[in-house]
C-alpha cells in the first residue's frame, strides 16, 4: 500500500514518554506544513474546503495556530528554523499594502480568534518576533491588534482573546486602553459557576471549553499577568478544583469524552493537563498530571487522523466532515497543538521530572453536578451519563450535546440522513418516528436534575409528547428508564454503543426478542431491553457517522410505543471482548421501580447547573 493511514499520523511510533519526545511530536505535526505557507508567509492554505468566514480569515487561521505549539517550543529554549516565516508573515498579513493582507476586523471575526496566539507569542518571544521587525512592520501590527480589539468579542470564551493580545502589546511596549481588559475580565468571571467549574457563556451547555479554553486561558493568564494577583489566584484555585472533576471525562488510556462541539481540535482537549503544569498548579500529584497528558497523546497517536501528507483532517478519529462545525476550515485542527504548551517549561519543572503514575481511576460513579453527569470507568474506557445540555445553533447539536449516554472508547454518531428513520443510529439515544421516515430525539430538556448518582430529564421531542427519563450506572452497565405520554401511536427506536464493524460481515450479531449484541474481535456492545417488550437488532450503521471509527454496528431495540402512557427500561453496555464482556452479558441489572425514582427526586433532586439559563432559540 501506498498509503496507510495510522502511519500517514505524524505522531505514529513515537512513544511519547519523555520531554524530548513531545518535542518531536510537535515538530513533526509542523513540518507537513511548510510546503503550504504563500510566498509572503502570511496565509497557509491546505485545502479547498470553506468555513462560514472568508478565505483571508481561514488563511489567517492556517498560519496563527501552529503558534500555540511553537512558542512554547521556543520559549523553552529549543531552536526553531522558521522563525523568519513568522516575522514575514506578521509583517505582510499586516500591511493594507500588501497582497497578503489578512484584512481588516471591522465587527466581530474569526481573525479576533487568531490574533489571540499572536499576542501570546508576542508577551513570549518579543526577542523573535517583535524586535527584528522594521519600525513600520512594528507600527502595522501594532495598529492592527489595536484596531482588532477595539470591537465586541463574542459573549463567550472569545473575551479571553482580547485579554491574550493586550498581554502581547504590553509586553512591546505598546500603549492600549486597559479598561477593556479590565471590562472583559470581569465579565468572564461573571460565567463561573462554582467548584471549578465555568459556562462558555451564557448558554447550556458545559463542553471541552471549559478545559481546552477558559481554563486554559485562565491558566496562561495566571502565569504571564504582572500583578492582578488576586485574580491569579483565584485561577489557580479554580483550576485546581476543576482538576479533580475534569480527570473524570478522560480513561485510563488516555482517550477523551467523545461530547460536544470542536472535537475536530482532537488533543486540545488535554490542552488542561499542559497548563496546569505551566501555571504551576498541583491540582493532582503532578505524576498524575504528567500521566493524564502523556497518555492522552498516546492515545491520539495511534489513530489516522492526519490526510496522507501528514496534515491533520477536519474529523475525530479519523477523516470527517459530517461532524464538522460551520466554523472549521483545513487550518481549525492546529488549536490541538495548545496540549504543547509545557514545552515552555524547563526539563527540571516538577511536572517534567515527576515519573509518570497511573489515572488510580476505580469503578464507582462519580456524579458532576454542574455539567449534569455522572461519570464512571470502565476497561479503557469513561461512559458518562448526561442530562441538561443542548445547542440548537450548529449542525448535530442534539447528537453532540443531547444524547442519553457518551464515551470515550466507542464515541458517539451523527445522523446523516433526517429523513431514513429505519437507518438512523440513534447510539446512547431514544428516537421516536409518527410516520415511519421521519425522527425525533431529544434536543433540549424542559427540566433537568440530579440526585445523587441519578439523573431525570423532562423532554418532548414533540408539543404534545412528553418522556420522562431517568438514567442509572449500573457499572458497567447503565439503566435508562423513560416514561411516555404521548396522546397518538409512535415508533420508538434506543440504541446501545457502536462498535467497530469488521469487513466481509465477520462479525457476530444476536437479534431476539428484548436485546441486540453486537460481537467483534474487539469488543461487545449490548442492548436490553428491561421492561418494554420490544425486538432486538443490530444496525450497520451508514459509514462515517462515528467519530471514532468509520464504519460500525449499534445494537438497538425498537418497538411501538400506543397511545396513553408507556413506561420503557433499558440496560446498555459495551466493554472490550473478552471473559468480563461474556459475563456481564450474561448478567444485566436489574429494573429499577419507578416510583422509588419519583420520590427520590422529589426529596433529593437539584437542577443541574447547565439548564440554569434561560433557552435560547
Amino acid at each position: 500500500m501506498t498509503y496507510d493511514p495510522a502511519t500517514a499520523n505524524p505522531l505514529f511510533g513515537n512513544p511519547l514518554k519523555t520531554r524530548a519526545d513531545v518535542e518531536k511530536g510537535l515538530r513533526d505535526l509542523f513540518q507537513p506544513l511548510l510546503p503550504y505557507f504563500s510566498e509572503g508567509r502570511a496565509r497557509v492554505r491546505l485545502d479547498g474546503a470553506g468555513a462560514h468566514f472568508d478565505r483571508a480569515a481561514a488563511d489567517l487561521e492556517g498560519f496563527a495556530r501552529p503558534l500555540w505549539g511553537l512558542t512554547p517550543l521556543a520559549a523553552g529554549g529549543a531552536d526553531f528554523d522558521y522563525w523568519d516565516y513568522y516575522r514575514q508573515g506578521l509583517a505582510n498579513g499586516t500591511d493594507p499594502e500588501h497582497p497578503e493582507y489578512w484584512g481588516e476586523v471591522n465587527s466581530t471575526d474569526q481573525r479576533m480568534v487568531e490574533l489571540a496566539a499572536i499576542g501570546f507569542t508576542l508577551r513570549l518571544l518579543p526577542h523573535l518576533v517583535w524586535e527584528p521587525l522594521p519600525q513600520k512592520a512594528k507600527d502595522n501590527l501594532a495598529a492592527y491588534l489595536k484596531h482588532a480589539r477595539q470591537f465586541n468579542y463574542a459573549d463567550n470564551n472569545w473575551k479571553f482573546f482580547r485579554v491574550l493580545v493586550d498581554l502581547g502589546l504590553e509586553e512591546c511596549g505598546v500603549d492600549f486602553d486597559s479598561s477593556l481588559t479590565e471590562k472583559y475580565l470581569e465579565e468572564l468571571d461573571g460565567f463561573y459557576i462554582d467548584d471549578g467549574w465555568y459556562r462558555d457563556g451564557n448558554v447550556r451547555r458545559i463542553d471541552h471549553y471549559i478545559p481546552f479554553a477558559m481554563h486554559f486561558y485562565g491558566l496562561i493568564y495566571a502565569k504571564l499577568a504582572k500583578g492582578d494577583d488576586a485574580r491569579v489566584q483565584r485561577y489557580k484555585e479554580r483550576a485546581a478544583l476543576f482538576a479533580r472533576d475534569i480527570q473524570h471525562w478522560f480513561d485510563e488510556d488516555g482517550g477523551t469524552l467523545a461530547f460536544g462541539r470542536s472535537l475536530t481540535y482532537r488533543f486540545a482537549c488535554g490542552g488542561i493537563w499542559g497548563a496546569l503544569a505551566f501555571a504551576d498548579v498541583e491540582g493532582l500529584p503532578w505524576g498524575v498530571i504528567k500521566g493524564h497528558f502523556l497518555r492522552h497523546l498516546r492515545w491520539w497517536s495511534k489513530l489516522p487522523i492526519a490526510n496522507r501528507d501528514g496534515i491533520l483532517s477536519i474529523g475525530f478519529g479519523y477523516p470527517n466532515l459530517f461532524m464538522s462545525e460551520s466554523y472549521n476550515s483545513a487550518g481549525s485542527p492546529y488549536w490541538a497543538l495548545k496540549a504543547f504548551l509545557p514545552l515552555a517549561l524547563p526539563a527540571d519543572h516538577p511536572f517534567w521530572a515527576a515519573e509518570e503514575e497511573e489515572a488510580g481511576f476505580d469503578d464507582k460513579p462519580v456524579p458532576l453536578k454542574h455539567p449534569g453527569m455522572v461519570s464512571f470507568h470502565t476497561p479503557g474506557n469513561v461512559v458518562v451519563l448526561s442530562s441538561g445540555q443542548q445547542n440548537w445553533q450548529m449542525r448535530a447539536g442534539a447528537e453532540k450535546y443531547s444524547k442519553l449516554v457518551y464515551s470515550s472508547r466507542y464515541g458517539f454518531s451523527v445522523e446523516v440522513d433526517e429523513r431514513a428513520y429505519p437507518q438512523g443510529v440513534f447510539d446512547g439515544a431514544l428516537a421516536f418516528s409518527d410516520d415511519g421516515r421521519h425522527y425525533r430525539t431529544r434536543e433540549t430538556n424542559e427540566k433537568a436534575q440530579i440526585a445523587g448518582t441519578t439523573l431525570h430529564a423532562v423532554w418532548k421531542p414533540w408539543n404534545d409528547v412528553t418522556v420522562e427519563t431517568w438514567l442509572l450506572p449500573a457499572n458497567p452497565w447503565h439503566i435508562r428508564v423513560h416514561r411516555i405520554t404521548t396522546p397518538r401511536p409512535l415508533h420508538a427506536t434506543e440504541g446501545g454503543f457502536a462498535i467497530g464493524r469488521a469487513d466481509l460481515n465477520a462479525d457476530t450479531l444476536t437479534e431476539e426478542k428484548g436485546r441486540g449484541v453486537a460481537s467483534s474481535a474487539t469488543d461487545l456492545s449490548a442492548i436490553v431491553c428491561l421492561v418494554g417488550g420490544r425486538d432486538g437488532r443490530v444496525l450497520r450503521a451508514l459509514p462515517n457517522t462515528n467519530l471514532i471509527v468509520s464504519k460500525t454496528l449499534v445494537p438497538q431495540v425498537r418497538g411501538d410505543i400506543a397511545a396513553g402512557t408507556t413506561v420503557l427500561v433499558t440496560a446498555a453496555m459495551a466493554l472490550p471482548a473478552g471473559a468480563a464482556a461474556d459475563a456481564a452479558l450474561r448478567n444485566p441489572p436489574r429494573a429499577p421501580d419507578i416510583a422509588e425514582l419519583d420520590a427520590l427526586f422529589a426529596r433529593e433532586g437539584i437542577d443541574v447547573s447547565a439548564i440554569l439559563v434561560p433557552e435560547r432559540f
